[in-house]
């Protein structure tokens, strides 16, 4: 890992902890195993600071591969909440890898994007590509908008590419089957070893009030209405995914947030009256919740 890439994040001295059952699966079945472990330490309240920086690299990299696919770089930049920081453990993640490709084409996509002016920022997220453009009086066309938005989605088409030759997933669990400090622990032993790490939190009190405040003032709307459709429907929220501002529903694009609850994978459909939760199979709505309008 290069001197630069490491100094941009807070160094741990934990080790990257995996379950037992994973370690002979799926390349798959590990990095999934890894995401696992850092949803329960972030739920448990661990900071980055506590978590092992290996295992948070790996994270945010298959983050930035499930975005990717899901919707290319625009569903990243959608979904990413802190991009900038993001970044740079995707930036480590990818060196520490082995991805070489991959570093350089993320290199060049947040580069190409970050160059963007709003205009053209808004075009690519919302999947434009045929903006109107200028005409000068010789009656040529300025499509310097359009081709700024269109190296985008060049770039989107290169990592699909890209993935058939450097494959993240085997790469990402090659490095963290790899680590000389890897914990490789049975279900139990992994509960015991977070809440041993938890109950060393000196502010742990302290972080428990913030968190339960944040739940309420802190999340963002999509959140809080994805958590007052599973009240309805009587589910536990797990996990949101995703979200895909270009989903198709009835013949209409429409936002859709992917999450995961106690019951299985759903969908939330975000209205102008209502915000429904539908199965992405059936379409069964199983539940719904109304807008107040301020002029009601």
């Amino acid at each position: 890992m290069s001197t630069d890439l490491a100094t941009t994040l807070p160094a741990t001295n934990y080790a990257t902890v995996l379950p037992r059952e994973c370690i002979n699966g799926s390349d798959a079945d590990v990095v999934d195993a890894n995401v696992d472990v850092v949803n329960t330490m972030y739920a448990e309240l661990l900071d980055i600071e506590e978590i092992a920086a290996t295992a948070l690299r790996s994270y945010y990299v298959d983050f930035y591969l499930a975005q990717s696919l899901g919707g290319g770089f625009a569903q990243y930049v959608f979904t990413a909440p802190e991009r900038e920081d993001i970044d740079a453990y995707i930036r480590a993640g990818l060196e520490g890898m082995g991805a070489a490709a991959h570093l350089d084409l993320f290199n060049r996509i947040t580069a190409a994007f970050d160059s963007l002016s709003e205009e053209e920022a808004a075009a690519y997220l919302d999947g434009d590509t045929d903006l109107d453009m200028d005409t000068d009086l010789d009656g040529d066309t300025d499509g310097g908008v359009t081709d700024a938005v269109r190296l985008l989605e060049e770039l989107d088409g290169e990592f699909d590419t890209l993935l058939e030759a450097e494959d993240i997933i085997a790469l990402n669990a090659a490095w963290l089957r790899s680590q000389a400090d890897l914990l490789v622990l049975d279900e139990e032993d992994l509960d015991r070893h977070i809440a041993e790490r938890v109950s060393r939190i000196p502010n742990l009190a302290e972080r428990q009030a913030d968190a339960a405040e944040d739940d309420l003032l802190g999340a963002p709307e999509f959140e809080l209405i994805i958590r007052e459709l599973c009240d309805v429907a009587g589910h536990t929220l797990l996990k949101i995914t995703m979200g895909d501002p270009n989903y198709e529903h009835d013949g209409q694009t429409s936002l859709a947030w992917h999450f995961t609850t106690d019951q299985g994978e759903f969908l939330m459909l975000d209205g102008e009256d209502e915000a429904v939760m539908i199965h992405p199979d059936t379409k069964e709505i199983l539940a719904a919740v109304e807008f107040a309008h301020e002029d009601d």
